[in-house]
């Protein structure tokens, strides 16, 4: 299950890109597509919809073999024709993403936070690190040695995960508020790295606000252009939320890029996804 989460996760997540490596296009178009006609996509599909990104047949075939060997793809040919379904556990991984990569809301302080606590024999100590590992790409943050603290909109993703990696006995959560003693504004930034992040927010605010501004001016619908723009799109924004997990608005620097890119995030979605989808629709038929 670890090194299928390692797929979808961006080796580059902590720089802006204007280039997405292939294996994560790949996965993009998987979770984009796939699904809506059973998980599978033939080899000759996928080549056609990645040469519309510039890339070609054999980076594709070697992006396919890498996802093979991370068990996000399996080999399955139907009606004679050679293809990739996605796993049951990618399947997991993309509708928990579903979840957190279009939810355009912030939490807000009444919703309180989930707490996560967790002990770890020695004896077992590599579990530890799973644990720091996935609460960290959850979003959570650090409030004290073994506390994990992140808003509650989160519990029921963090305990999917924790069943998921059978990691659930060496851990409790908890859901609070947080009642007494010190400004909860400086406790966050104590406990998240909101300046790092906000500078992966305005690399995103860079690469996209002309992407945006380009569409804003086209009269006519461009649907290969629209498709090439949104997987890439898509591709740069997912890992966003993981490292942001929605932090009530009201504890954030203000004019926070955060919120700036995401509403730039869904503006480009919503003139792109449905043109999108009638190109792929086309392509693959």
């Amino acid at each position: 299950m670890t090194a299928v989460m390692d797929a979808f996760e961006s080796p580059e997540s902590g720089s802006a890109r204007r280039n997405a490596p292939p294996s994560q296009l790949v996965v993009t178009v998987y979770g984009l597509y796939s699904r809506e006609v059973g998980g599978w996509l033939s080899v000759a599909g996928l080549i056609d919809l990645l040469a519309g990104l510039g890339v070609d047949e054999q980076t594709v075939r070697s992006s396919i073999s890498r996802l093979k060997r991370r068990h996000v793809l399996n080999a399955d040919r139907r009606n004679g024709a050679a293809g990739y379904e996605l796993s049951e556990e990618a399947m997991d991984i993309l509708r928990e993403g579903d979840r957190r990569i279009f939810r355009h809301e912030r939490a807000t302080l009444a919703d309180g936070w989930v707490l996560a606590v967790f002990s770890v024999p020695e004896a077992e100590r590599h579990k530890r690190h799973v644990l720091r590992t996935q609460l960290t790409r959850l979003g959570f943050g650090t409030a004290a040695p073994g506390v994990w603290i992140a808003p509650a909109h989160l519990r029921d993703t963090t305990t999917d995960m924790l069943q998921r990696l059978d990691l659930a006995r060496y851990s409790d959560l908890f859901h609070t508020d947080h009642l007494a003693f010190g400004d909860l504004t400086e406790k966050v930034r104590q406990w998240w790295d909101l300046d790092a992040l906000e500078q992966l927010y305005e690399d995103f605010l860079t690469i996209y606000t002309p992407v945006l501004r380009s569409w804003r001016r086209r009269r006519s619908d461009r649907p290969a252009q629209a498709f090439a723009d949104y997987v890439r799109l898509l591709t740069d924004w997912r890992r966003l939320p993981y490292l942001d997990p929605g932090l009530p608005a009201e504890l954030l620097p203000p004019n926070w890029a955060g919120i700036r890119a995401a509403d730039l995030f869904f503006d480009l979605r919503s003139r792109l996804e449905e043109s999108a989808r009638t190109y792929v629709a086309a392509l693959i038929a």
